[in-house]
């Protein structure tokens, strides 16, 4: 039988949550939200991708304060009309399309935020322009041309950290399956990671476990009041001398899991222009097999898996738990449903669409009998 299309259950210390099959939906920012509210956009989106018959949908990052948005467009989850929206928005597509849980990636961008959308250049806004001012850990931008960002008082990071525990027990109450916190691609809780964005002189900078402190204090207390798993996604490196290696990065998923980690998500960079990333498919793999080795925490691979097999043999030499895509899906809609005719196994999909298969694939469908008119 394929692993990529075997069951899994993520683990949590209040019951298990069943996926049907390894694949993961990464989360993909897009953009389209206005004030922080999900819209029509995210309807269409999300549905399409309940529809695609992989295992888990992760939703975009999701901020947890209007000043941790990357855009002035991203998705928020701050009050009670973010929460309505986004809830309102997630329950319509989970009506068109069949069971399958649902993961948020909460989020705060720090010294990237209040940056243009990326078809609109990327670049840091002005309160001018429509942004505000960024915070990091430290007074360092993360352009040299750019204005540096405010450096957080322990007061604020309290605030920050309580803001991630509000949009935990918000994304609770409207039937978000799974969390996943944001310590990846160069955004707050792996700034205060990586020494390349954190040059504190307090508790909070300096040594490994100093600059680890803040983003475990942020994972323990997002912990302790949401009932299923709870994951984090980070940058095993920064591709820089000097910056986060995954040695640093292995004792970080080691903390976290003797916290109740359920799950951790590998990817590496964003922390910094100078990173020379090493591309190739399946590129970031070694780097989930090193640490999957080192905490044994459930691991989630990601990173140009592109093909069927290729998904497959990751699990099979045992690099990964699970296999996360994300563009692919865009141009592809149905991957899944491609992999699983690739590899012998089955997906759910719609009634609606169960004619489409051409018939050397309809068995991917299970023992749907379908009757002619």
């Amino acid at each position: 039988m394929s692993l990529l299309f075997s069951p899994y259950t993520l683990p949590s210390p209040r019951g298990g949550l069943p996926l049907a099959n390894r694949i993961v939906i990464a989360p993909m920012c897009q953009y389209s939200a206005v004030n922080g509210e999900a819209g029509d956009w995210h309807l269409a989106h999300w549905t399409s991708l309940l529809n695609s018959g992989a295992g888990l949908l992760t939703l975009e990052a999701t901020a947890v304060t209007p000043e941790g948005r990357i855009t002035p467009d991203c998705l928020g989850l701050w009050d009670e009309r973010t929460e309505h929206t986004l809830g309102n928005t997630l329950q319509r597509a989970r009506q068109l399309a069949p069971p399958m849980p649902v993961c948020i990636q909460l989020s705060h961008a720090g010294r990237k935020a209040s940056s243009a959308a990326p078809w609109q250049g990327g670049q840091l806004l002005t309160p001018a322009q429509g942004g505000w001012q960024p915070v990091g850990p430290s007074a360092l931008p993360q352009l040299p041309a750019e204005a540096p960002p405010t450096a957080l008082t322990q007061t604020e990071m309290a605030e920050i950290r309580d803001a991630f525990v509000a949009a935990a027990q918000r994304a609770q109450r409207i039937g978000i399956d799974a969390i996943e916190l944001h310590a990846a691609h160069g955004y707050l809780l792996h700034q205060f990671l990586s020494p390349l964005a954190n040059q504190r002189d307090d508790a909070y900078g300096g040594s490994l476990a100093n600059r680890m402190r803040f983003p475990l204090e942020v994972f323990a207390a997002v912990r302790q009041v949401f009932d299923g798993p709870v994951g984090v996604r980070l940058s095993a490196i920064d591709w820089v001398e000097g910056g986060l290696d995954v040695a640093q990065t292995a004792e970080f998923s080691r903390q976290l899991k003797a916290l109740g980690c359920d799950f951790i998500h590998v990817s590496t960079a964003g922390v910094s222009p100078l990173q020379k990333i090493t591309l190739g498919p399946g590129y970031q793999v070694p780097f989930a097999r090193e640490i999957r080795q080192a905490c044994g925490l459930p691991t989630t691979a990601v990173g140009l898996i592109t093909q069927a097999n290729q998904a497959e043999d990751i699990l099979q030499a045992g690099d990964a738990d699970l296999i996360a895509i994300a563009r692919v899906l865009l141009y592809k809609p149905r991957w899944p449903w491609e992999a699983a005719a690739e590899l012998g196994g089955q997906v759910q999909a719609s009634a609606q669409y169960w004619r489409c298969l051409p018939r050397e694939a309809q068995s991917i469908f299970g023992n749907v009998k379908i009757g002619q008119r």
